[in-house]
């Protein structure tokens, strides 16, 4: 039986948002509204709805296809092409701490320190000790890092500009849909 980890609604204060703080986020507001609203029950689910949820769905999973295969031709597993995406693409000012790393995954602290110790030893990583907290990590990716997320990133931009008008197209008809 797979745990899985409960969501945060809110950043971490590393973490930059554009949801104020204390209200919920655009996701879970979302989830809430559509599980208590009446009007969102089957009866009111239409066969576009059903064909625009699955288009979307298949695009991800397109999407993701792609990703894997990248990876791969590039000499990374998926799950290190992610992390170090995840690391480079965090945003804040400091570099990104394991902890946060895990939550981007969505996995185990410990399942994180696993991956960014293959990393590491892959030559894609370098630790560095908190100046503020010598307790936590800070994660650098290396040259190499840098070079194959390059490559891969430009190669990511492209499929997705290739499957935008196919997005558009989804997010356009949930606009044309009268709403439930």
């Amino acid at each position: 039986m797979a745990h899985s980890r409960p969501v945060r609604s809110t950043p971490r204060a590393s973490e930059p948002s554009a949801v104020p703080e204390g209200a919920p986020s655009p996701a879970t507001s979302a989830a809430r509204d559509s599980a208590t609203s009446p009007a969102h029950g089957p009866a009111t689910l239409t066969a576009r709805d059903y064909r625009t949820l699955a288009e979307f769905r298949y695009l991800l999973r397109r999407f993701l296809a792609f990703s894997e295969t990248a990876a791969k031709d590039a000499g990374l597993t998926p799950r290190q092409h992610q992390a170090l995406l995840a690391i480079k693409g965090f945003g804040g000012e400091e570099p990104v701490a394991i902890q946060d790393l895990a939550e981007r995954l969505g996995v185990q602290h410990h399942s994180a320190v696993e991956l960014v110790d293959r990393l590491a030893e892959a030559g894609l990583l370098d630790r560095r000790a908190d100046p503020v907290d010598r307790r936590k990590v800070r994660l650098v990716p290396t040259a190499a890092a840098e070079r194959h997320l390059a490559t891969l990133s430009a190669a990511h931009l492209d499929e997705l500009r290739r499957l935008r008008p196919a997005l558009i197209g989804i997010l356009q008809a949930l606009d044309e849909a009268p709403s439930c």
